[in-house]
């Protein structure tokens, strides 16, 4: 099997600082792995909140997520500053992909990969489409 390389800071369209912690390492000395996935779901909803998107309030659309994922190219561990870089790799009908590199300092490969895939629900949790305001805001990181 052929092991897809890592992607390069170029590739993603907006970039988040993240600070690792003490406690994110595991026993081995590295970045547990379901901590990354905590970055990352962190960086999507910073995202979010400065596009102005109301991610709790009545006006809210709600996004499930369906799917998510993560690939390991390269430890890290704390005390490493990380960036996260952020695009999206899909946008359908009511389903969109974000995808999150993060990088460690001074390296233009990422060290990790993830994904969230997230469906657009209405309030019976039925899939609903992406409104326009929301959709044009997406489009601005689309890969």
């Amino acid at each position: 099997m052929t092991r897809q390389p890592p992607a390069s800071r170029s590739d993603y369209r907006s970039f988040y600082p993240v600070q690792t912690r003490w406690q994110d390492n595991d026993q081995y000395g590295h970045i547990n792995n379901v901590t990354y996935l905590e970055y990352m779901d962190t960086v999507v909803c910073q995202w979010q909140i400065e596009q102005g998107m109301d991610m709790s309030g009545e006006s809210a659309v709600r996004y499930m997520t369906v799917e998510s994922g993560c690939r390991y190219h390269a430890e890290a561990r704390f005390p490493d500053a990380l960036t996260a870089g952020l695009r999206l790799g899909k946008l359908g009908n009511s389903s969109l992909r974000f995808e999150i590199g993060l990088f460690r300092e001074g390296e233009d490969t990422a060290c990790v990969e993830g994904h969230f895939v997230l469906v657009a629900v209405d309030p019976d949790s039925v899939p609903t489409p992406v409104p326009d305001r929301e959709r044009a805001l997406l489009e601005t990181i689309l890969a």
